[in-house]
């Protein structure tokens, strides 16, 4: 195992949301959401920075204004990959750099998430990284929870809506499940490949974005936690969050 290579995280905050406009910007216990993001993000030793990449002028003036590093990017990005790696240029970011996508609508972040998705990339074969944890099968039932199955070397196989692995026998009834957690990890290079690429079949069929990657033969590593998360969707999740943040 070699050295960490340098590890910067980017904070995608775009102000269009059909669910929840301006959401970024949302108040919560007396600063913008993406403030929290940015302060739990931050406090992970492995990286040497982190910064918000926004595509609107009343984001970027509050990012300045609580002193969170920002960076304005187009607002036409199709995907927040494409936002990342467009920030990562406008920072001059090394090669061998790793780029970590810090969701910018989860203020209770798990402040040990980031240095999990970076740990691996010692490996130097490892290009991108991205976290699971396990579910029960009812769970697995729900479209809307993306399921992987691993390798024995802790690859993607696939992804998918669909509840997989699918259970032909019943003696086998107890296997495991694995929910796929949408944060990522990227060597710099391996993200250049993917926003370059266009979308993949499996991509368009299954909805998922990360399939372009395997599609293209690049390797995710899944790291399991027990790292649940929770994204402020709606006005209303609000509510649901504050408890959260007045424990942490």
């Amino acid at each position: 195992m070699s050295s960490l290579p340098p590890c910067y995280a980017i904070i995608p905050a775009r102000y269009q949301s059909h669910r929840f406009p301006g959401k970024p910007l949302a108040d919560i216990l007396g600063k913008p959401m993406f403030y929290w993001v940015y302060e739990r993000a931050a406090s992970c030793p492995l990286l040497k920075k982190v910064c918000l990449a926004t595509d609107d002028r009343r984001i970027y003036d509050a990012a300045e204004k609580w002193n969170v590093p920002v960076v304005m990017t187009d607002p036409d990005h199709p995907s927040g990959s494409d936002r990342i790696m467009e920030a990562a240029e406008i920072l001059g970011l090394e090669d061998e750099a790793v780029v970590v996508n810090i969701q910018g609508d989860e203020p209770a972040l798990d402040r040990n998430m980031p240095g999990k998705l970076v740990e691996p990339f010692s490996n130097p074969s490892i290009q991108v990284t991205t976290l699971a944890r396990i579910i029960d099968a009812r769970q697995a039932e729900n479209p809307d929870r993306v399921k992987v199955v691993r390798s024995s070397e802790g690859n993607a196989l696939y992804f998918s809506r669909s509840k997989i692995p699918y259970i032909r026998d019943a003696d086998l009834a107890h296997t495991d499940y694995l929910l796929h957690i949408g944060l990522y990890a990227y060597r710099l290079t391996a993200l250049r490949t993917f926003t370059s690429l266009p979308p993949s079949p499996l991509e368009k069929i299954e909805k998922l974005e990360q399939l372009r990657l395997l599609e293209a033969d690049i390797s995710i590593h899944v790291v399991m936690t027990d790292y649940q998360g929770f994204g402020v969707d709606r006005p209303e999740d609000l509510d649901l969050i504050l408890p959260q943040m007045r424990d942490l």
